[in-house]
């Protein structure tokens, strides 16, 4: 079950923009501003293998010019929590690591 699972997110910024499109529809332009290091290719590819796969609709809509929006299904929503999950695993890690953000701020 795993395997099945992974094969759904898998791929460089799946799990991004599925963690971007939990708070609801998203255009392309804001799904780039809310993952800045991927590029409009790498971020068109993960769209349409996530519409294939059932974890997002691809919605166009009827305005001049045509504008599209993406937000998540079902499948989609199912996967929230077990990102939600490995999110929190990330902050004791880091914090494990010895993360701090005031220092961060300080450079």
């Amino acid at each position: 079950m795993l395997t099945e699972c992974m094969q759904v997110i898998a791929g460089a910024w799946a799990p991004n923009v599925i963690w971007s499109l939990r708070a609801g529809p998203r255009r392309f332009s804001e799904l780039r501003a809310d993952i800045p290091p991927v590029s409009a290719k790498v971020l068109s590819a993960r769209l349409s293998e996530l519409e294939e796969r059932g974890v997002l609709l691809r919605h166009v809509m009827p305005t001049s010019p045509p504008s599209v929006e993406y937000e998540l299904t079902g499948l989609g929503e199912e996967l929230i929590p077990a990102l939600e999950a490995i999110v929190q695993v990330g902050h004791k890690l880091k914090v494990l690591r010895g993360y701090q953000p005031e220092a961060e701020a300080a450079e």
